[in-house]
């Protein structure tokens, strides 16, 4: 049985676990929570930038058109291509920051890419 860590985002308060073969984009997609925006899954866009605050980690490969040597080596990777060894604390720092920031809603906490509920459709 794969160890399972606690992953903590600050910008939503957010906290989820994650399993250690699952990256952390993967780990909070498969328990249906949001937090960390989602892009290509793949490494290329970018759109899963976060900062690591603590914890260990690995990290694959990923695009330096994304995420330049310097910002990996001081903890700023992607989402997509980082596996948890620990118990880790981060925030996002992507493109979709601004938008995730303003769309918290007011002391609950909710990302911006909650589902909206769709208006109710009259019978036919």
């Amino acid at each position: 049985m794969a160890q399972k860590y606690l992953i903590h985002i600050g910008n939503s308060g957010e906290d989820y676990t994650c399993d250690a073969e699952l990256n952390l984009l993967r780990g909070m997609e498969v328990l249906g929570r949001r937090g960390i925006p989602v892009g290509c899954r793949g490494g290329g866009c970018g759109i899963c930038k976060v900062a690591i605050q603590s914890g260990s980690y690995e990290a694959r490969k990923m695009s330096r058109d994304c995420v330049s040597a310097e910002e990996e080596a001081s903890g700023v990777v992607l989402a997509c291509r980082v596996f948890p060894r620990g118990e880790m604390s981060l925030t996002v720092v992507g493109k979709m920051v601004k938008a995730l920031e303003r769309g918290m809603e007011k002391n609950t906490g909710a990302p911006v890419d909650a589902p909206a509920v769709p208006p109710a459709r009259p019978a036919s």
